[in-house]
Formats: C-alpha cells, sequence, structure tokens
C-alpha cells in the first residue's frame, strides 16, 4: 500500500522525550517521504470522539522549544479499554471497530503508536485484522518493554532520581540520618537500580529481589559502625511491605524508614518521588533515543513492514515484532551488569525471589 497519510500518537502514561519522538516522525514522514501527517489527540480516545480530535503536524509547525518539552503535545490516555468502553449509562461497550473506522475515515493508511508495553498489547489486538500497517516506539519511565534495551523517558527519570540523592545527601549528613527515596517501579525495578547506583545509594529494594528488612538494618550498622550516620536508601514501589508493617494506607518507603529507624536507632525519613519522575525536560540521551526510533519506524513503514517495535540493543536502533514486545513487562536481570556493580560497590540488594 502506498503510504498518503501517516497518524502518529502517545498511549499509556506520561514521560520526557515523547515531543521529541513526534517531531522525529512528522520531519522525516513529511519532509523525507512527503507524507500528510496528523497527531491524534489523547491516544485512542480522540479516535472515539465525533468527529476524531486530530491536529496537523508539519516539520514547521514543531520547530522550536518541542524538542526540549516535556509530556506529550498530543496528549495521552491510561483510560478506556476500547473492547469494553464505559458508557454515560455506566454499560461497557466494545468500541474496538470505531476506533479503525475512524482512522479509515481519516485516510490513515499508517500509524505510529507511541506507548508501553500495556498500549503495544492493545494495539496489536486492536489493528490485528485492520490492514492498516503500524508500527510502535517503546517509551516508559520504567523500562519494562520487552526486547529493547532502553525506552524513552527512562534516563529522564532516572536523571530525577540521581539528583533527589544528590540533595538528600547533604540533609542525610547534616541531622546523620537514614533517606529513604521511594521511586515508581511497580513490577520492574530499573528506575530504583540504576537512579540508585548513579546517586551513590547504600541500599537498592525493587521487585525482583526478596529483601530481609533485619538484614537491611545490620547492613546499615555496619556502615555506620552502629551510629547515628547519614544512609541513602533506594525503595521501588512495588517491594513487599515490611512484614511486622501493622499500618493500613502510607507508603511503602514510609514503612520501609520506620522499621529501618525502629531497628537501627537511627532517624530515618522517607521522600516519595512520584509523578515528579515523569515530567520535565527530556534527558539528551531520551533525546538521541526518540529522535532515531521517530525515524526508524518511518523507515520501516516505508519499506512496508508493519507489526514491528523499534528497540535499542547494544547501541545500535533495531527492531521486533509487535508479538515479541507485547509479552511484558520486562524485569532487570539478574545476571546484568548492573546487578554486578550494585554488589560490587557494596549495596545491599536482597536475593533472588524463588
Amino acid at each position: 500500500m502506498s503510504i498518503r497519510r501517516l497518524a502518529v500518537l502517545t498511549s499509556g502514561g506520561d514521560c520526557a522525550g515523547l515531543n521529541a519522538v513526534i517531531r522525529a516522525v512528522t520531519d522525516h514522514a513529511a519532509g523525507g517521504q512527503g507524507w500528510d501527517v496528523i497527531g491524534i489527540k489523547n491516544g485512542h480516545l480522540g479516535l472515539l470522539e465525533d468527529p476524531p480530535q486530530v491536529i496537523p503536524l508539519t516539520p514547521d509547525s514543531l520547530r522550536g522549544d518541542v524538542l526540549r518539552t516535556g509530556g506529550t503535545l498530543l496528549g495521552t490516555t491510561t483510560k478506556g479499554d476500547p473492547f469494553a468502553f464505559p458508557g454515560i449509562d455506566g454499560k461497557l461497550t466494545d468500541r474496538s471497530g470505531d476506533v479503525i473506522a475512524a482512522l479509515k475515515k481519516l485516510g490513515v493508511n499508517a500509524l505510529v503508536v507511541i506507548g508501553g508495553d500495556g498500549s503495544m498489547r492493545l494495539f496489536h489486538r486492536l489493528l490485528g485484522s485492520s490492514g492498516i500497517p503500524w508500527v510502535g516506539v517503546p517509551k516508559t519511565i520504567d523500562n519494562d518493554v520487552p526486547g529493547t534495551d532502553y525506552a524513552v523517558g527512562f534516563f529522564t527519570a532516572v536523571e530525577v532520581v540521581g539528583e533527589a540523592l544528590d540533595r538528600l545527601s547533604s540533609t542525610a549528613a547534616s541531622h546523620r540520618r537514614i533517606m529513604v527515596l521511594e521511586v515508581m517501579g511497580r513490577d520492574s525495578g530499573f528506575i530504583a537500580l540504576y537512579g540508585g547506583i548513579a546517586g551513590g545509594a547504600d541500599v537498592i529494594l525493587m521487585p525482583e529481589l526478596s529483601y530481609d528488612i533485619d538484614a537491611v538494618a545490620q547492613h546499615i550498622k555496619s556502615l555506620t559502625n552502629n551510629r547515628p550516620s547519614a544512609v541513602l536508601v533506594v525503595v521501588a514501589e512495588g517491594i513487599q511491605r515490611p512484614p511486622d508493617d501493622r499500618r493500613t494506607g502510607g507508603s511503602v518507603g514510609a514503612a520501609i524508614a520506620h522499621a529501618l529507624q525502629t531497628r537501627t536507632g537511627i532517624d530515618a525519613r522517607c521522600t516519595v518521588l512520584g509523578h515528579v519522575q515523569r515530567g520535565g525536560t527530556p534527558a539528551m540521551f531520551d533525546r538521541l533515543l526518540a529522535s532515531t526510533f521517530g525515524v526508524h519506524a518511518v523507515d520501516l513503514l516505508a519499506k512496508g513492514h508493519s507489526e514491528k517495535l523499534v528497540v535499542w540493543r547494544g547501541g545500535n536502533v533495531t527492531d521486533i515484532s509487535i508479538a515479541e514486545a507485547a509479552q511484558g513487562p520486562r524485569f532487570v536481570p539478574l545476571q546484568g551488569e548492573m546487578i554486578h556493580t550494585a554488589g560490587g560497590l557494596g549495596i545491599y540488594l536482597g536475593k533472588a525471589t524463588s
């Protein structure tokens, strides 16, 4: 099929670098291939509006600071399953056919989806029999999309974590405290591991590894010679709460801080970064990823490929099948270099779960 109109959308949670992908796709598709490019607003929700919510995209319209801005100029969504879409009466309706009908009504004959593993699963199901070629670009601060070493947005989040640890280090030293930093990572611990190593953490707790809170406390005592001293602990939000935590509610990081203070006698405080990790100016490496991913996505479509995910492997941009990418989430490789590095630095990590 000859491509005349390309659509691009962002899906799932936001992160830094999305606008850089949109810019790269538009520059290469419109400027390099001569295609008409439109942006679909608010993910698949924009296609369920009447009329569909779209904006024209041109290289001229994306000049200036678009490359540097966080978030997504198109908007995104994590809600509204098109296969079970909630109506105003509360009833769930299959509106997947409406998504395809809207794309065809708009004259779209190729699509770039910028999203995480959940978005890839959704569009793999949505577009499988539509006849519309499409390519995915991985983005997520969690870095848990299968098949790619890195996803757009991850390194910006790592920088935020590292900078937070830099700031917490000075106040920890001033008050001789344990400072616990809770970061995102419901299923995978990439942010905690990379950010913790870069920020000089003494303890990193993440979902892939179980921990013994008494062993953590003993590790801290050995580091501090059993007296108040500065300690940095990074906790992924997805870890199990301490076994003796009887509180209802509150963050897991706060529970860890309380447990460590009780066991060590050292004053402990918790900071929860939350959505701060998603926003702000994208790191340079995220801009690089976004730019190479966007160009490669257009190249794939121009060559007649479909249902591919652009990935970064071993320092090179390549691609894999969407089916492979949809088998997520990806977890931190326990035999990988970063785990080895953390161990070599004397960071407490815990042990592999059975």
